[in-house]
């Protein structure tokens, strides 16, 4: 299922195989609009390292409880020509101009965790 120009819903599958919900789709949606309009800007590819994971998934990889990957909310994401710090940068930067929401960005050694939660969180 396509749900943008260069986004489809397998790649948000849980890294075990697992698909997401149908429970679950609209927030799926909403991760890859905004993901749709990082890519626009970077005008590069986006890698989704980690998305949807179900419980017992997220437990054994040693994800946190209440983890917004749970509720396929979130991705842990790179680009292959940027340093996770400068894309968390870039991602900062569109958000303070009202281009994308995402709510909780974190900063890993590899990659950037972006979800859509409602509040601010940053780390």
């Amino acid at each position: 299922m396509t749900l943008t120009k260069n986004f489809d819903l397998h790649e948000f599958s849980c890294n075990d195989g697992t698909q997401v919900p149908p429970m679950y789709l609209d927030n799926v949606e909403k991760l890859a609009e905004n993901l749709q309009i990082l890519r626009d800007h970077l005008k590069q590819p986006i890698s989704i390292n980690s998305a949807y994971r179900h419980r017992a998934y997220n437990t054994k990889i040693g994800g946190k409880p209440n983890s917004q990957h749970l509720t396929a909310s979130a991705a842990d994401i790179t680009v292959k020509s940027m340093s996770p710090r400068k894309l968390k940068g870039v991602i900062e930067k569109l958000i303070a101009q009202k281009k994308l929401w995402f709510g909780g960005i974190g900063l890993y050694p590899g990659f950037v965790h972006v979800d859509i939660r409602d509040t601010p969180a940053r780390w």
